[in-house]
């Protein structure tokens, strides 16, 4: 029996049957099943019988709830999002508030929720990272919102959860580091090596990269189209996990930007001869690099340069950076990066080396210095 969308199952003899929970009964579910002729039908007629169980009724299983609420998203949010948050309530949510009456749920359960991911969750059983566990509270926040204002049920108190945010580091290249890889790039000179060349000079996203054809690229105006971003997904509708690369639109409108290429990126850029509709790091129609392939190559790379390890993201920062040193406006900054404010780009992006941090107190000095 093939599985199709969340509770809906293909059955043998063609028909397709939804289940959904009824009530929860010696610690055990208890399902009400429907069946229709077609996947949509049937859908139509889960989501009915859903609402005809608990209407009017506060005795609403969270599960229910946020199957509803999830649902809610889909017409909304891309696929990438929608599996994002099944798998946090799969993973997180289900095994703490599946059997819980939604309006039982108080301000202390979700307290001691909290303090088990901070304290015992994870594959080490040492606890969550903060911003994890941010992700988390945050959606269930927001199926607390969307049961307040679909059913009678109270929002509990979210206040005194304080998640204190952890600040890493980000590996940046050196100036000597970019340029090592820089030389080596340029004296190996493959489809995936300018692949790297390009984000090291245009601070563009790995999956963007990816996604990106010779067709992006107007020679003529001399800038990088960017309106298409890579990844792999999970799918959803299989019981074993499965996963899928797709092409999809960027995250957001101000990730659709178009970025000029520097003189010396575009000289390299215009010793290549591939078909407009091939992918720029493969040249072929219909093969393509996924990230995590460009990741591996990135990581090979690195290491016949003799640079410490460094994350592909980093070519990002590390283009920020050196914008920044030079002089770059952030608003222009901001744009090329596809950021939606300028603030990300200063909070997140904006690193300066010591070198330049060196530079500036020195100015300071030679503001103040002492006249003889």
């Amino acid at each position: 029996m093939s599985k199709k969308g969340e509770n809906i199952y293909k059955r043998k003899d063609g028909r397709w049957e939804g289940r959904y929970i009824k009530e929860f009964a010696d610690n055990k579910a208890k399902y009400g099943y429907i069946y229709g002729k077609t996947y949509k039908e049937t859908k139509e007629k889960l989501i009915k019988a859903i609402n005809e169980t608990y209407k009017g009724s506060n005795n609403i299983y969270f599960k229910v709830m946020a199957e509803k609420w999830l649902e809610s998203l889909k017409s909304r949010l891309k696929e990438s999002s929608i599996i994002k948050y099944s798998n946090i309530l799969k993973v997180h949510l289900y095994p703490k508030f599946d059997k819980s009456l939604i309006n039982s749920i108080t301000s202390r359960d979700i307290m001691d929720f909290y303090n088990e991911l901070l304290n015992f969750s994870g594959g080490n059983k040492k606890g969550l990272s903060s911003r994890t566990i941010s992700g988390i509270l945050s959606i269930l926040k927001s199926i607390f919102i969307y049961a307040s204002k679909n059913e009678d049920i109270n929002i509990p108190d979210f206040s005194g959860i304080y998640v204190k945010h952890e600040f890493k580091p980000m590996r940046i290249l050196s100036v000597s580091e970019q340029h090592k890889l820089n030389q080596y790039l340029c004296d190996n000179k493959s489809l995936c090596n300018i692949g790297i060349l390009i984000c090291m000079y245009t601070g563009i996203r790995i999956g963007e990269v990816c996604a990106l054809k010779w067709k992006d690229i107007s020679f003529e105006e001399r800038f990088i189209s960017v309106d298409k971003t890579m990844q792999r997904l999970q799918t959803s509708n299989s019981e074993i996990p499965k996963t899928k690369v797709i092409v999809s639109v960027p995250k957001s409108c101000s990730s659709i930007r178009k970025i000029p290429i520097p003189n010396n990126l575009y000289c390299v850029l215009q010793e290549i001869e591939c078909h407009r509709d091939a992918f720029l790091l493969t040249g072929s129609k219909n093969k393509f690099l996924e990230p995590r392939t460009l990741q591996n190559h990135f990581k090979a790379a690195i290491k016949k340069c003799g640079i410490k390890d460094a994350n592909f993201h980093a070519l990002r920062h590390t283009f920020a950076t050196r914008c920044v040193e030079i002089g770059f406006d952030i608003k222009s900054l901001s744009e090329i990066l596809g950021h939606a404010s300028v603030n990300i780009t200063l909070d997140r992006y904006v690193h300066p080396s010591m070198e330049l941090k060196q530079k500036n107190m020195n100015k300071l000095s030679d503001l103040l210095a002492v006249k003889k």
